[in-house]
């Protein structure tokens, strides 16, 4: 089927409202109405010139959800023009959410507060049983994300719901005579029950049904500008990447036997050394392979800020820029690899060398057409080693794996195998170290919780995911270079709070030492993706069991935290993996070294190579950010009057060989050489955050206990 859609059966347009669900309910309308296509358009992307141009090539229009209100005309759009529209260009329409309130307001509705805001809550709808919702049981179960409610108007209620708090509250209505539908949930949630989003079937049904009725003018050629404003869904990649023929070939020295920990490989290939060093470490279930990227005076590094208009190749200590022009660095990163193809690797191990590094939280604010907050003192946004030698640690088997994608370097892996093999490699000594933490300011972090509860109120946003940024001074028992006492720090932190996803990065004057527990995005060399968003976190403590956790984690606040973040990810990865993406763990409980948490996993598939593309698309972490996500992002940075910087962005690898991995980078610390890369002190600052998801049902002083919670994984590697 061509993009300009001669050959669709039937075509949909979608108008989406900047929601952080629009690809969910596109793959639920493709799905589910026979012989389907979609297009999706922003609400703000046509005025009503255009609109009446572009009806005549659909055959309906779906009105997605959004942030913010029907009353608003920056929120709503062009949608209003759809009420109104003439007989010659009426079609069917299908509101969801935002699209019931402002249909309602269209025909003598009214808008008011709930009560109780229902985002991410899962109730039973009580309905007509005819029309919209025949063949669905009484009692479907249905997700909801709202804080806005409306009167039927001279619409007809085909739906509703019970509240406790504000009792009747429509979920369902049709216009009388116009083909006008509309629901107040989301069928295209992964709670919703598959008798609530058979709707959407109906809908298409009774589309069909109208337009045989009442025969219109249907073009086979859409206006000559639609391409530009108008995506089919699934949507195309922001960043095309198409790898050359391999340019590089893996060789491997496979070492086993040695019963090596990650720390003594460290050592033993430099980590005690100055200079850039990068290890991944999968410090703890359901992690399984350790990457140590190791470098040389030749090692390419590859630096970025946001606010230039280059990037900065660094070599052999001499530097050189290189101008993006039109192109973002996400561009120019996948020009990068694009003539940098690895073959010939041991294909159960994941990495075989490439990028390795990470982006900052402000990297993704900036993709989503948000101006970001800078900090002129900050890091690099985008910290990148070529990594062309690496070893690799399977910490099922034992066995190490020396790798070269350098041309004939089989001396560099003799001489590892060597060292490894023969070198004594003790467990490195953890020496005491002392640390003092600057807690936010409580007041404040209590404050901003309240106001971001108020734009929750409002329908502004469903969650928002409020951190805070505070500062860890560290003492050493003597006086020792920079890399040596972050060494020293990472290892401890290992010892006491190991994670799947720990990482230890020196790279240029920036130092990052973290024990993520969340994988963000991985993607092997196939395609086949898998992100796993934890929300929901309960610490350990003398009384706190097992079962007492998974009790407070199953509460209503604790699983709509982690569905409304598991809805995200799923539009994110629909946008690129089209209909085949798939929950297979939903808000399971997952133990660690200091607390429990709630997690989920996500799995899709797209093209071998567009692993890249879907990080792009996905980034920021919808965990660290809430939904939806551009106008949560909006209302977060004025919450919070700071960038983030590396905490809140990602660390990880692309494997030259195609494959993924990248983390959240949570649980972590990280600071900025001053006075000298390796100056030689006994103390030292490290930057560090921290927050959570704040929901309607929030309580200001809990939150403000996990988020020191999550302050005190880190701060424990000091005890």
């Amino acid at each position: 089927m061509g993009r300009d859609g001669a050959q669709s059966d039937w075509r949909v347009l979608l108008i989406d409202a900047y929601d952080s669900f629009t690809c969910n309910l596109a793959q639920l309308v493709r799905t589910s109405i026979p012989g389907c296509a979609v297009w999706v358009v922003k609400n703000d992307a046509l005025d009503v010139h255009r609109l009446h141009q572009l009806l005549p090539f659909f055959d309906a229009v779906v009105v997605g959800p959004g942030p913010g209100s029907p009353e608003q005309a920056e929120d709503i759009g062009v949608v209003p023009h759809l009420w109104a529209l003439q007989d010659s260009l009426l079609l069917p329409v299908l509101g969801v959410c935002l699209g019931l309130q402002s249909l309602a307001l269209a025909f003598g509705g009214s808008l008011s507060r709930l009560r109780a805001p229902q985002h991410g809550r899962i109730a039973p709808i009580t309905h007509c049983r005819t029309d919209l919702f025949a063949d669905v049981c009484d009692g479907a179960l249905a997700v909801r994300y709202h804080s806005l409610r409306v009167t039927p108007g001279s619409l007809r209620p085909l739906a509703w719901v019970h509240d406790e708090a504000d009792g009747e509250v429509l979920m369902g209505a049709r216009h009388p005579t116009k083909p006008f539908w509309a629901v107040q949930y989301h069928p295209e949630s992964v709670c919703t029950s598959v008798d609530a989003a058979q709707v959407v079937h109906n809908f298409g049904k009774l589309a069909r049904e109208w337009t045989m009725k009442h025969p219109r003018r249907r073009v086979a050629r859409p206006p000559a500008w639609m391409p530009e404003i108008l995506d089919s869904y699934p949507l195309p990649s922001q960043t095309t990447y198409a790898p050359h023929h391999p340019t590089l070939q893996v060789q491997t020295e496979v070492v086993e036997g040695l019963h090596l920990s990650v720390p003594q490989i460290c050592a033993l290939v430099g980590a005690s050394n100055p200079g850039d060093f990068i290890l991944l470490d999968s410090a703890a279930h359901p992690g399984r392979y350790s990457i140590v990227a190791c470098t040389s005076p030749q090692t390419l590094r590859i630096t970025h800020y946001i606010s230039d208009d280059f990037v900065t190749i660094h070599v052999g200590g001499a530097s050189r820029k290189d101008q993006l022009g039109t192109t973002t660095v996400w561009d120019w990163l996948a020009d990068f690899m694009r003539v940098r193809v690895a073959s010939g690797g041991l294909e159960q191990l994941p990495f075989w060398g490439g990028l390795v590094g990470y982006f900052s939280y402000e990297t993704g604010v900036q993709s989503l057409d948000v101006l970001p907050l800078l900090d002129h003192a900050r890091s690099p946004d985008v910290n990148l080693l070529f990594a062309e030698r690496s070893i690799v640690l399977d910490s099922h088997t034992g066995h190490v794996f020396v790798q070269s994608i350098r041309t004939q370097d089989h001396d560099w892996l003799a001489h590892i195998r060597h060292a490894l093999s023969h070198q004594p490699a003790p467990e490195p000594a953890l020496p005491m170290l002392k640390g003092v933490l600057e807690l936010p300011d409580k007041r404040t972090y209590l404050d901003r919780i309240r106001q971001a509860q108020d734009y929750l109120a409002e329908g502004q946003s469903y969650e928002l995911c409020l951190t805070t940024q505070t500062r860890l001074r560290v003492s050493h028992p003597e006086p020792l270079p920079r890399h040596l006492r972050s060494w020293d720090l990472y290892q401890r932190l290992r010892a006491r709070n190991p994670a799947p996803y720990a990482a230890y990065m020196r790279l240029g004057g920036t130092t990052l030492v973290g024990s993520s527990p969340e994988r963000f995005l991985s993607w092997d060399r196939s395609g086949r993706c898998e992100l796993r968003p934890i929300k929901g976190t309960v610490k350990k403590g003398a009384g706190m069991t097992r079962e007492k956790a998974e009790e407070i984690l199953r509460t209503p606040k604790e699983a709509a935290e982690n569905l409304m973040i598991v809805d995200l990810i799923r539009h994110d990865l629909h946008a690129l993996a089209g209909d085949g993406v798939r929950v297979t763990q939903l808000m399971g409980i997952e133990e660690y070294r200091t607390v429990w948490q709630l997690v989920s996993v996500i799995e899709g598939r797209v093209r071998p190579g567009a692993g890249f593309g879907v990080l792009q698309t996905a980034f920021p972490p919808g965990s660290m950010v809430g939904a939806p996500k551009k106008r949560s992002v909006e209302l977060l940075q004025g919450l919070e009057n700071e960038p983030r910087g590396i905490y809140s962005g990602v660390c990880g690898y692309w494997c030259a060989g195609g494959g993924g991995d990248w983390s959240v980078v949570i649980r972590s610390c990280f600071n900025e050489a001053r006075g000298g890369a390796d100056a030689v002190c006994d103390e030292e600052v490290w930057g560090i955050g921290a927050g959570g998801a704040i929901t309607t049902l929030s309580d200001a002083e809990a939150e403000w206990e996990e988020m020191v919670t999550k302050l005190g994984s880190v701060i424990s590697a000091l005890g």
